[in-house]
C-alpha cells in the first residue's frame, strides 16, 4: 500500500499545477484571510500543505519576512523553490507529514 508521502510524490511528479483542482494563479482567498489580522510584516506565518502553492510568492511580494512552507511533497517544495528563485532563500522549508510533527511546533496542540 502507497504510503501517504508516496502518494503526493508521484501526483506533484506526474501533473502539473494547470491539472490539479486547488492551484490558483492568485490565492485570494487565502490572502484575504491573512489580512483580516492586520499582521505586521515580521508576523510568523506558515503555510501547511503549501507545497507549490503561490501563496508564499503573494506574502514574499508583499514584503512578509518569516514565512515557512511546510509540505510533505519534496517534489512539490523544490518546484516552488525553483519559482522563487533567490527569494525562496528567504522562506523557511520544511519537508513534513504535518500529522507526524506537529509535536516539534511550539504553542501548538495536537488533538487527538
Amino acid at each position: 500500500m502507497e504510503t501517504r508521502k508516496e502518494h503526493w510524490e508521484k501526483v506533484y511528479a506526474t501533473k502539473q499545477p494547470h491539472e490539479v483542482s486547488w492551484t490558483q494563479e492568485l490565492p485570494k482567498t487565502s490572502l484575504d484571510f491573512l489580512h483580516s489580522f492586520n499582521l505586521s510584516k515580521s508576523a510568523s506565518i506558515i503555510d501547511v500543505g503549501g507545497g507549490d502553492s503561490k501563496l508564499v510568492d503573494c506574502l514574499l511580494d508583499e514584503g512578509f519576512e518569516n514565512i515557512s512552507v511546510l509540505d510533505i511533497s519534496e517534489i512539490a517544495i523544490e518546484r516552488a523553490k525553483q519559482r522563487l528563485g533567490q527569494k525562496a532563500t528567504k522562506v523557511k522549508w520544511i519537508y513534513s507529514d504535518v500529522t507526524e510533527c506537529l509535536d516539534n511546533f511550539e504553542g501548538l496542540t495536537k488533538v487527538e
